[in-house]
């Protein structure tokens, strides 16, 4: 039983179908399945898997899921591109899709009659059947959690909607302590609706109650995951309060940040690297990068950069939510970019701009989008300076890029920059427009050499120079004096000129 647990002897997320997480002693917990008829199980029972679990039977051991056999239910006539795309991500293969027309069944997605057919085919395979190994049944929706338990229950396997499949793609890239446990708590809150939506059929009527005072077993493991809830919530709490103190000391030391922020794969990572030469995760994969990353921007100490995971659409507010700490450290930033593909169609493109706009200013910062948004200026406190970056240009047919930039316009985005962080085209435009929005166009600047009086030497004030803003050029003169082209803010040139006793002069 021990391989159950997680290493803290925290109950991981769950959880057979029917099942029951009974606390034995302090710090362990006995897994115990629940009849249909709600009677006590043999503790040997085989675990069957609940509808919304991720792939997570034994605790949170599965993470890799390479090879799995799926079947693909599809309502209607949706563009299931994404959703392939993120099955694909995962290495699991989709040997049939079945597709109905008409609405969602609110009951079981598909309609009944439809659905009994997967259950019989399922539960009929013999040797050679197309579908010997599949032991997953996708769902191409945001399903409900009646959907879930009573497809789950129909089927007998495993049961993934979109949010499922995220959440397990999430759990398979989560690498550092931090996005583990962002990761845990979307999948907690996720599985807890399901684990309410069960517990609400099995306890309709007039039931004899399991334990004290009527608490049935499911409503005792969702009390269970609730206090379990609690304790990750105040450690994300303290993980975050750490984030933004270091944030404060980053700026209180004068460095400026700026924030990657776009729908997953968008090349938010590869342009990390073209920007800082900082190695991080490069993959054409869907959801590659979970936590931040912190670089300094090549050739300008004072700029930092950070990567952090991308946008999707249609995603949960609870799970989403799991993520702000993250998404803070890229978001709370003096400069914005907003990163989309070129090369996607128009319809995509435009689709993925207008979730990544809505997450970040109407969901983020609270902000409402009109034609006057305040892009460009500082009259709105919590919205921060903004340039479009449209990437893979290296992809991208011309035509492509002129109905990009159609897009971005109509989506009241400022005007785009358009590079490829592979072959560098648009790069040193980019750095420049970065360092521009930051400082404002380039100071030029004189440093008179020792008066004959004597002073300060003027190293020490090219020093001060390099202390206050970023260096582009610097040029010895004859007379001993020094000019240099730099990059600084209004505020630190005027501290510049106010303790130079007049040896720097603007040109």
């Amino acid at each position: 039983m021990d391989d159950l647990f997680s290493d803290s002897g925290v109950a991981p997320p769950l959880y057979g179908r029917f099942v029951h997480l009974v606390h034995v002693h302090s710090k362990r917990w006995a897994i115990m399945r629940i009849t249909s008829g709600w009677g006590m199980a043999k503790s040997g029972d085989d675990i069957s898997v609940l509808a919304g679990t991720g792939g997570v039977v034994l605790g949170e051991a599965r993470t890799n899921h390479e090879g799995r056999k799926a079947v693909l239910l599809i309502r209607g006539d949706e563009d299931t591109s994404e959703f392939v795309a993120l099955v694909e991500t995962m290495g699991i293969v989709i040997v049939e899709t079945l597709h109905q027309p008409g609405i969602e069944d609110p009951r079981g997605y598909f309609g009944k009659g439809r659905l009994q057919d997967v259950a019989d085919e399922l539960s009929s395979r013999v040797q050679g059947h197309p579908w010997q190994n599949v032991d997953l049944v996708l769902m191409h929706t945001n399903a409900s959690p009646r959907q879930l338990v009573g497809v789950s229950s129909a089927v007998e396997i495993e049961v993934w909607d979109r949010v499922r499949l995220l959440l397990s793609l999430f759990t398979s890239h989560a690498s550092s302590l931090e996005a583990r446990l962002q990761v845990r708590i979307a999948r907690m809150l996720s599985d807890r609706t399901v684990l309410r939506e069960l517990a609400n059929q099995q306890t309709t009527g007039e039931r004899a109650g399991y334990g004290g005072g009527g608490i049935t077993a499911l409503q005792a493991t969702i009390a269970n995951i609730n206090r379990e809830l609690v304790q990750l919530r105040k450690r994300q709490k303290k993980h975050a309060v750490a984030q933004s103190e270091r944030r404060k000391q980053r700026s209180r030391s004068g460095a400026v940040t700026v924030g990657l922020a776009g729908y997953t794969n968008a090349g938010k990572s590869s342009l990390f690297l073209a920007l800082s030469g900082k190695d991080v995760l490069v993959k054409d994969k869907l959801f590659s990068t979970l936590e931040t990353t912190i670089g300094r921007m090549e050739d300008s100490p004072r700029v930092l950069l950070a990567d952090t995971i991308g946008f999707i659409d249609h995603l949960p507010s609870s799970t989403l939510d799991a993520f702000r700490a993250t998404l803070a450290e890229a978001l709370e930033c003096d400069l914005l970019l907003i990163l989309s593909d070129v090369s996607d169609a128009p319809e995509e493109l435009e689709r993925k701009l207008f979730t990544s706009r809505n997450e970040i200013f109407s969901r983020y910062y609270g902000e409402e989008i009109e034609d006057d948004f305040p892009w460009n200026s500082n009259e709105t406190s919590n919205v921060q300076k903004v340039l479009t970056v449209l990437t893979k240009k290296d992809r991208a047919t011309e035509v492509q890029v002129d109905e990009a930039v159609a897009t971005v316009a109509a989506l009241g985005l400022p005007e785009p920059l358009i590079i490829s962080s592979h072959t560098g085209e648009g790069m040193k435009l980019l750095k420049d427009a970065i360092l521009l929005k930051l400082y404002g166009p380039q100071t030029n600047l004189l440093l008179l050499p020792v008066p004959p009086e004597g002073g300060r030497a003027v190293e020490g004030l090219v020093s001060d120079v390099y202390e206050a803003g970023l260096v582009s050029k610097r040029i010895e003169r004859d007379d001993g004096g020094v000019e240099m082209r730099v990059w600084m803010d209004e505020q630190s040139l005027s501290r510049l000129l106010a303790h130079s006793k007049n040896r720097i002069e603007v040109k």
